[in-house]
Parts: C-alpha cells; structure tokens; sequence
C-alpha cells in the first residue's frame, strides 16, 4: 500500500458515494455472521477473521503520499469494531494515524465497541455511524447472531453523540415481511433521533448467493414463499439480486416520510433513487458540523 485506496464506487449499482478512501482492517469472514452480508461475494472477506497487521505498518508512509485529503471510510466491506477488535486494536491504530494527519473519518460498524475510541473521534474529524436494522431482538438475532443487540448500538450512538460526535445510523437492508412494518420503523427512527442521529440512510436487501438465504431470514413458510418470488422474479445484477424497483421506491418513500417528520437528513443507498435524497449517503455531509466542506 503506497498510498491510502480509493474507494471503488459503482455507478452501474446506483452507488451515489461521493470521492474517498477506504481501509478495511480485518479480512475474512466478519464476526457478526449477518445472512445477508455482500461481503461474502469477495474472496478477500471469506475465511478466518484476520486483522491487518502489515497494514499497519504501511499506513504512516501510505498517508504522507496521498493526496488530495478526503474522507476516509472505515469499513466497506467488514465491521471495523468485531469482537477481534478487542484484542488487536487494528482499527484504533489506524484512526489514530489517520487523526494525526487531519484525514476526515467515517466510520461504520454495528458494535458498541466503537465508544472505546470516542476520545479520539471527539477530537479528531470524525463522522461516526451505527447500523441499527430494527429494534427487534429475536429479529436482530436470527439476522446478525453475533452482533451486539439493538438497543447497546443505540446507547452507543447516544454517547457518540453526547460527546460532540456527529452521528448517523443505516436501517440496511429492509427486507419485506421481516423488518418493514410501518410501525416498526417508526418507533426506530423515533430511538435514534433521540440518540442525537442526524442522519439516516436505507436500503433494501441486494442478495448474494443462494435464494434459499431468505429462509433464513423468514421462517415463516408463508412469508418465505412472498419474498422468494420477489427476488426469483428479479435479474440478478453484477451479482445481486434487487427487489422490484416499485416496491423499492415504495419502501424507501414511506421511511424517508418518516424520516423528515423526525428533523433528520435522509438518503437512500443504491436504490437508483437519489433525487429522494437530503443529504449524502454515506453522512459525509455531516463534515459541515466542523465549519468546513470537504472539497469532494
């Protein structure tokens, strides 16, 4: 690594990021084991849970060469806070070294590990942000059965918050029969606005691999049999399957309805709906709160 990644955004996916870097500081197979993980198409995020370790090594050359500064993101495709974090604190190296050189940070994770480093984030410019898929535990932990449960991520974004540090959260995926009711939602939205979230971001289930993962995530056989003929019916696209575009936009509409009742900014994340959006998808708008614009 002789200068920090760029991160690769796919237009032909309706990504709408705008201009960064991304380090992911552990490979393998995340310790949180979510079904419905994309991550699990890359070769590079399969296998044992390896931390980074020469990354580390080459970081302090690698952010001296890079230019221009630009955000940048923690993790694209593994959680920077799994429970290895606790022993190797990879990623707390990494954003120490990334502080020390004034490169904004925006960090993802579903783990209250992330308050660990709040000392750094609160002095440092950082955008920090939760993914919180509903606020029901039995759903929460048939979807991700090793990560921390939903309300330790929303007493997370608390405390990020309460410490100065501009935080948003992703309700990602939303998948139809399991965590889409209206009622639902909002109840969540309403928990992480008075968390302090100033930004929320969605986005429906793109499924990787075998259409039978959803069985996983609906048990019930009558709900299983709706929403695999949903995605049956779609065209996979570079290898993932979409929901119907109408029914997207019907769920990305009703919570971003929400949403704006609430006072939050709201995007959508790869769902070819970006003129719905209020803000970037990625929370990187939230720079603002340090009296400066990242130049994208």
């Amino acid at each position: 690594m002789n200068k920090l990644p760029r991160f690769k955004s796919s237009r032909a996916l309706y990504c709408t990021c705008p201009p960064k870097y991304s380090l992911n500081t552990y490979l393998g197979r995340c310790q949180h084991g979510c079904v419905y993980c994309y991550a699990v198409k890359f070769p590079s995020f399969i296998g044992p849970t390896l931390p980074r370790l020469d990354m580390l090594e080459k970081l302090e050359r690698a952010v001296k060469k890079t230019f221009p500064i630009l955000p940048v993101m923690l993790c694209d495709s593994t959680d920077p806070y799994q429970p290895i974090e606790k022993k190797f604190k990879v990623t707390r190296r990494v954003i120490e070294t990334l502080a020390k050189h004034d490169f904004p940070m925006l960090v993802l994770t579903k783990s209250d590990l992330v308050t660990r480093d709040v000392d750094i984030y609160s002095s440092s410019i950082a955008v920090v942000g939760l993914t919180v898929t509903t606020i029901d535990d039995e759903v929460a932990s048939r979807i991700e059965p090793n990560a921390p449960s939903p309300d330790y991520r929303i007493d997370a974004l608390s405390k990020l918050s309460g410490a100065g540090v501009p935080t948003y959260a992703r309700i990602d995926p939303i998948i139809p029969t399991v965590n889409d009711d209206e009622k639902m939602l909002e109840k969540l939205v309403k928990e992480l606005i008075d968390a302090g979230v100033e930004h929320i971001t969605v986005s429906t289930l793109k499924l990787v691999g075998d259409l039978d993962k959803l069985k996983i995530l609906q048990p019930d056989e009558e709900k299983f049999q709706k929403i695999y003929r949903l995605y049956a019916s779609s065209k996979p696209l570079y290898g993932y399957r979409y929901l119907p575009f109408m029914l997207r936009q019907h769920i990305v509409r009703k919570v971003r309805k929400i949403v704006l009742k609430y006072g939050a900014s709201f995007a959508s994340c790869r769902e070819n709906l970006a003129y719905l959006n209020t803000g970037t998808c990625d929370g990187s708008h939230l720079f603002k709160k340090f009296g400066r614009e990242i130049m994208l």
